[in-house]
């Protein structure tokens, strides 16, 4: 393991030595990963992202589109011919439709490349002609997202950590009956193994369904083409302290630095480490609408997940010698139109602090981080109804199930964050002094003015933080 890791870091270090002796004789990239947890809404955000810097009359905060800079934009085959292109045609038409829909999620990783001309700022402006820009973007499933946290803990750690954290879960009595019935230091029986992973999957599935966060291994929910394979063919056990040899323990133990090694590190060696630029996309929303329990498991989501995004600044030093590290990671709390804009700022103060411990440890590394609500694509209208003698600021909207629209009120978010994520550090059961609710929106027709991409809420405001300085 040691020898590979020290491989890796050298095949990085070269590769990234290549591309910093390059660049300056060649067109600029920016690698932007965009990732997030279940049904944050990455598809829909990369679509809505690549339409309105096509056509850019929506982005006014995009500094370089605002100054009419951005000459041009067009799409281009991606840079990898081994990664399946990001099928932005396809669910661009979803959004578009005569009866829109959300496009499918994303069940693998993809890649798309935007190409902006670009016209030059500065004394050299007039006597340069426009450079073209490359923005390349990677977008993976969600569930893949955690098991980046699991590179660095033993079998033994990661399980005593997971069955601590879930023993007292409803989703999760089933596997603790099934995983307390079997002897980690009896002899391995394919079966047991079996049984195991399947009972420990049907809890990862209702898990992410009732909105926890912390649902690894990813691929037990994705397994594509691994299906019944050994690498899936795991669980967490007790640990027996002494385990002989052929024992389930050791074959469980064997099977987890397998799918590490097998599936994690060549995931994180040919993607995340040639990243730039992050956006992580969070359902802060269906979080607080689940319970104090599955805030709190997403605020701890929140500081593994930056672990494994080596921040830092792309200094020309740093590049040759540590590799190509993240310099911007955006948080951004999705579905900002599920609320009247009067909310917004509290939305955003509740995913800053989400995320305080893992923006405080990447802005130590050098990387600069940022937190915002946004709606990639604005699905509902705002108005204020009068309910029980009082005004109440709604949204309206099409509602996913039935088709009909409704005005709807969430609830009132909290002036101050510490009134969520005390009660969820505590272990409260639930919220004492507010019912929050969540709907879910289809979304609204469109029709757009040439120009013009699809109504959002601070795409563009996401757009300059990630990528207007290199514009």
């Amino acid at each position: 393991m040691v020898i590979s890791t020290l491989a890796d870091g050298l095949t990085r270090g070269v590769e990234s030595l290549t591309d910093t002796l390059t660049s300056p004789f060649s067109e600029p990239v920016i690698r932007l990963g965009v990732t997030g947890l279940a049904r944050a809404g990455k598809t829909v955000f990369i679509t809505s992202l690549v339409a309105n810097l096509l056509d850019r009359g929506r982005m006014p905060q995009l500094l370089a589109a605002a100054d009419g800079r951005i000459t041009t934009a067009y799409l281009q085959p991606q840079p990898n011919d081994t990664l399946p292109r990001f099928e932005y045609e396809t669910h661009l038409a979803a959004l578009t439709a005569r009866e829109p829909h959300w496009p499918d999620s994303t069940r693998m990783i993809s890649e798309l490349r935007l190409s902006l001309r670009v016209q030059p700022t500065g004394l050299l402006a007039g006597l340069q002609g426009p450079r073209t820009v490359h923005l390349d973007i990677v977008d993976y499933p969600g569930e893949w997202l955690l098991d980046l946290g699991l590179m660095e803990k033993s079998y033994a750690d990661w399980s005593r950590e997971t069955l601590a954290r879930i023993a007292a879960r409803p989703q999760a009595a089933e596997f603790m009956a099934t995983s307390g019935a079997l002897d980690p230091s009896a002899k391995l029986q394919e079966t047991d193994a079996q049984a195991l992973a399947r009972s420990f999957t049907g809890y990862l599935t209702q898990a992410r369904q009732d909105g926890y966060s912390d649902c690894t291994p990813g691929r037990f929910l994705l397994p594509g083409d691994l299906a019944g394979s050994p690498v899936l063919t795991f669980g967490p056990l007790p640990d027996p302290g002494d385990s002989p040899r052929r024992s389930l323990w050791r074959e469980m133990e064997r099977r987890y630095e397998a799918y590490k090694s097998r599936v994690v590190r060549p995931f994180f060696r040919d993607h995340f480490a040639r990243i730039d630029r992050q956006v992580v996309l969070v359902d802060a929303l269906g979080a607080i609408h689940s319970g104090p329990a599955a805030v709190e498991d997403m605020r701890l989501a929140m500081a593994d997940i930056l672990s494994s995004f080596r921040p830092g600044r792309n200094a020309f030093l740093t590049q040759i010698f540590r590799g190509k590290r993240v310099e911007k990671i955006l948080f951004a709390a999705t579905k900002a139109d599920h609320l009247h804009h009067t909310q917004h700022g509290r939305l955003t103060a509740i995913m800053e602090a989400l995320t305080r411990e893992a923006r405080d440890r990447a802005r130590f590394a050098g990387a600069e981080t940022s937190a915002m609500s946004l709606a990639a694509l604005r699905a509902t209208v705002e108005e204020t109804i009068q309910h029980d003698g009082r005004s109440l600021d709604c949204v309206r909207g099409r509602l996913l199930d039935s088709g009909k629209e409704a005005a709807f009120y969430p609830g009132a978010l909290p002036d101050d964050p510490g009134h969520l994520l005390g009660p969820a550090r505590q272990g409260a059961e639930a919220w004492l002094d507010q019912d929050y609710k969540v709907m879910r929106f289809s979304p609204a027709p469109l029709t757009l003015k040439p120009g013009e991409g699809p109504p959002h809420i601070r795409l563009d405001k996401a757009a300059q933080f990630l990528i207007g300085d290199r514009l």
